[in-house]
């Protein structure tokens, strides 16, 4: 990058801190330019070296042994990393438009924008798929290294000064308490880490007028990385400009006028370069099962936000994690008193990050920073951008060369911090090793560094500076440690088991059942993290993802599976009619502590059904009736339950009310499971397999052949049709039911499945001659004499088209909540694609952006030219 003159009132700023000079005779030119390129450099090493040295010392995967894999690193990201690498690798059923992998097939490239479109996700094609765990580590190892170093860059564009200070200074911005807490277990948020600098870039050279097509581009590449986080990026760059532009010397008003509608026009033409992605995502979130509702409880006190300041240590309760280690907090503290920055400059610098920092604890503006929607989760996911505010007003108050009673002033707030909020759970003993003995150091070193150059040699700020990075690097390295050891200890963070010998053998053995596209091979319920199909490969119900369609959550629960969060996270059905129509030819169950594959009768993927469908009527009431209607033939009784026993249940419209009911111990003498609880008894045909369906109950349900725990909890937790043994030969069935809490059982809750009357229902559907699968496309050869419609056991969400014999492509309807197509009289050929809702106008919208963006290039070219030229006055 070619460095810019300096402006008049730059060059009547104070001498600026001198880096360490490089040892040899070298040109001043190949000196700066080393310098320039060294300190990004050096800000990525240090940074990447300290997380990597503490995951070292507390043993964490790939330098130890603990798993890293929590929360949603393990549930979604290394699966979804499993899934790229099949793509990437064309090993994958489906493509980048639709997943047959999950949730009986769901779309994909939403999914695709908003968990994998960080850059260095790529990484992991060029690893064993049994190795994915290692490049997602990279994904968050080099996203750290990346956002230091842009950040170093963009600070020597704030003001020019040490690129070696700059790049200390960043390396808190790296590793900051953002980092360490939140975007470790998100490698799709981590490119927010990268997308800060490089829209701070972009609108450096909106003020020097300069590079308007390039900084378009770094805002595009901000986006595409990651919306959701580019977008808290770009806001708060936008509130940085503004500051930038009020505090700057008195000067032309329509300068800055055109500063700002030149980064307004480079936010919107690089925004709109990537108009696929917002496009796409835009409409899968609106088509997608809401999440639960999140309530904004209340904001954390004051000491506790501010004790988020200081380094070592992990909180209880939520609140922005913000610290920038030691040396930027104590220049943060030191800024106000550094007189050589003009007062207007630290008014407004102090003024941002205040305001930035309520904005985090204040409802309106927490919706503000996350799209106008509380998230599922922590409410202070913007908090990076605080900690690269205070990394920029840091590197200010160095830049100017505090004198040491400014450094001193500094010191003394950060101990008057430090005592106030020892009480505060986020302070540890890490917070008082860092800040007594990190500070000392710190402070030492700065207030050599800063004194007149004539006052010091070359080798003593030589040696003050390498103890200066040595403390830095340890420094960071011990913060990380200490707030990892402090997380683990939580139980809410137990890892997941993703990519092991066990899993991997379990995916060995699903790949040798394989017949898709014929029938599915289901990996059931999860096991080993909520997205095992994407893990282990097979065509399953379980999904785990912000853009789980509606359509198929509401459909799946409706026939009988089961669902977490809402409908957020879907399960595989586990009975007997769920898997049949649902075409699950193999399955894995855990049972008696270990996963069992079994074999289960299936229709074909696709089936053709003569006549009309099902009235539309009224929703059949019951689990039993919705899958006989699928079905298309009666193979459950469905008997009244009567109360037989135990503790008196309340009756209520549709059920009975039970009371709480204590579950019998394990392991210890106490009365049987039989004489506790409620009996309820029904009568069915022998022989018949007794299905247990009451999706909001919770407690232990006992049958025939066993009991089962349910978990439901109406709308978050949906418990799945499940099994409870055989109907015994005196045709009565006994279900005992004790509930956790006041429960309700529905007086139709159990249905007693004839498996003779289901083989016959399977082998009566009619599937197609051939049926082929290939990415998004579907294409079937129909039976001779094919009318009436054909019904795909996929559920019907928005995007399909179909076409019969070549004809005109249509959206299919929709019957129980799958897809079905109208045949009409001897069809023969069938053909559906999937195509993204929102993907062929954002292409347009990018389109025209582009054409836009080469327009200007062209234009700025011309221009170019044409001063070049020499005029006719000049050639004569």
């Amino acid at each position: 990058m070619a460095p810019t003159p300096a402006t008049p009132q730059e060059a009547a700023r104070p001498q600026e801190v001198a880096p360490p000079r490089p040892g040899g005779p070298l040109p001043a030119a190949l000196r700066g330019a080393l310098r320039r390129l060294g300190a990004p450099w050096l800000a990525a090493a240090l940074s990447m070296g300290a997380y990597c040295l503490a995951l070292a010392l507390h043993g964490s995967y790939p330098l130890g042994p603990r798993s890293r894999a929590v929360n949603d690193l393990g549930n979604q990201f290394v699966p979804f990393h499993a899934r790229l690498w099949d793509l990437l690798h064309g090993t994958a059923n489906g493509d980048l438009y639709f997943n047959w992998s999950s949730g009986y097939g769901v779309p994909f490239l939403g999914d695709f924008f908003t968990y994998l479109m960080n850059p260095f996700s790529l990484l992991v094609g060029f690893f064993p798929r049994a190795l994915a765990d290692f490049p997602v580590f990279l994904v968050t190892l080099l996203s750290i290294g990346l956002g230091a170093a842009l950040m170093t860059v963009f600070l020597g564009l704030l003001h020019p000064g040490s690129g070696w200070l700059r790049a200390l200074l960043s390396v808190g911005y790296g590793l900051c308490g953002w980092v360490l807490n939140d975007g470790f277990a998100d490698p799709m948020w981590m490119w927010g880490l990268v997308a800060l600098p490089l829209v701070g870039i972009a609108a450096d050279w909106c003020v020097r007028r300069t590079r308007w097509v390039a900084g378009t581009l770094l805002v595009a590449l901000a986006w595409a990385g990651n919306f959701y986080t580019a977008a808290m990026a770009t806001l708060a760059m936008a509130l940085v400009l503004g500051v930038r532009l009020l505090t700057a010397p008195p000067g032309a008003r329509g300068d800055r006028l055109r500063a700002a509608g030149r980064a307004v026009a480079m936010a919107a033409a690089g925004i709109a370069l990537t108009a696929p992605v917002l496009t796409v995502s835009l409409l899968a979130s609106r088509a997608a099962q809401p999440a639960p509702e999140v309530l904004y409880r209340h904001r954390p006190p004051a000491l506790y936000q501010l004790a988020q300041l200081l380094p070592g240590g992990h909180g209880g309760s939520p609140a922005p994690n913000i610290f920038i280690g030691v040396p930027g907090l104590l220049l943060v503290a030191a800024f106000p008193f550094v007189r050589a920055v003009p007062p207007r400059v630290r008014i407004g610098w102090y003024a941002l990050a205040a305001g930035v920092a309520v904005s985090f604890v204040w409802k309106p503006t927490v919706l503000l920073w996350h799209g106008l929607a509380l998230p599922n989760g922590s409410p202070y996911r913007a908090a990076f951008v605080l900690s690269g505010i205070l990394v920029m007003i840091s590197w200010l108050a160095l830049a100017h060369r505090p004198r040491p009673r400014e450094l001193a002033a500094g010191a003394g707030l950060v101990a008057l911090l430090a005592v106030a909020c020892r009480e505060q759970g986020a302070v540890s003993t890490a917070t008082w090793v860092l800040v007594a003995g990190g500070g000392a150091a710190t402070l030492a070193a700065l207030t050599v560094l800063t004194v007149p150059s004539g006052a010091r040699t070359d080798r003593t700020r030589t040696a003050v500076t390498a103890a200066l990075t040595g403390t830095v690097l340890l420094g960071s390295a011990y913060t990380a440690f200490s707030v990892t050891a402090v997380r683990d200890r939580i139980a809410w963070f137990r890892p997941k088991t993703t990519l092991t010998p066990a899993s991997l053998a379990v995916r060995a053995g699903l790949a040798g059942r394989a017949d898709w596209p014929r029938s599915r091979t289901d990996p059931g319920p999860h096991e080993f993290a909520n997205n095992d199909p994407l893990l282990l490969g097979g065509e399953g119900g379980s999904y785990y993802s912000s853009y789980v369609p509606a359509v198929t959550a509401r459909t799946l629960q409706a026939l009988g599976a089961g669902w977490y969060m809402r409908g957020r996270h879907t399960l595989s059905f586990e009975d007997p009619v769920g898997r049949a129509f649902m075409g699950v030819g193999s399955y894995l169950s855990a049972a008696h502590g270990r996963l069992t594959a079994y074999r289960a009768p299936h229709a074909p993927l696709l089936t053709v059904r003569d006549g009309p469908p099902p009235a539309a009527g009224g929703e059949p009431a019951t689990v039993f009736a919705r899958q006989e209607r699928l079905l298309g033939a009666a193979v459950y009784e469905v008997p009244r339950l009567t109360p037989a026993g135990g503790a008196v249940p309340l009756p209520v419209r549709g059920g009975w009310l039970l009371p709480p009911a204590p579950l019998p111990a394990v392991g210890r003498q106490v009365a049987a499971p039989d004489a506790a609880g409620t009996a309820f008894t029904a009568r069915c045909g022998p022989g018949g397999v007794v299905v247990w369906s009451a999706p909001w109950f919770a407690g232990r349900v006992g049958g025939p052949g066993g009991h089962v725990e349910a978990a439901g909890k109406y709308d978050i937790t949906a418990d799945a049709a499940r099994e409870l043994g055989r109907v015994p030969a005196d045709g009565k069935v006994t279900v005992r039911v004790h509930g956790q809490g006041w429960q309700m059982v529905p007086e139709r809750a159990v249905g007693c499945l004839s498996p003779r009357r289901l083989a016959a229902a399977v082998a009566a559907l009619r599937g197609p001659r051939t049926l082929t699968a290939e990415g998004h496309r579907l294409t079937a050869r129909l039976p001779r004499g094919a009318a009436g419609r054909a019904v795909l056991a996929v559920p019907a969400v928005a995007g399909w088209s179909c076409a019969v014999d070549g004809g005109p492509s249509g959206a299919p309807a929709s019957e129980g909540g799958l897809l079905a197509v109208p045949l009409g009289r001897g069809a023969g050929r069938l053909s559906c694609a999937y195509v993204p809702p929102g993907l062929r106008p954002g292409l347009a919208v990018s389109g025209a952006a582009g054409l836009v963006l080469a327009a200007v290039a062209f234009g700025g070219r011309l221009r170019g030219r044409s001063r070049l030229r020499p005029s006719k006055e000049a050639r004569a």
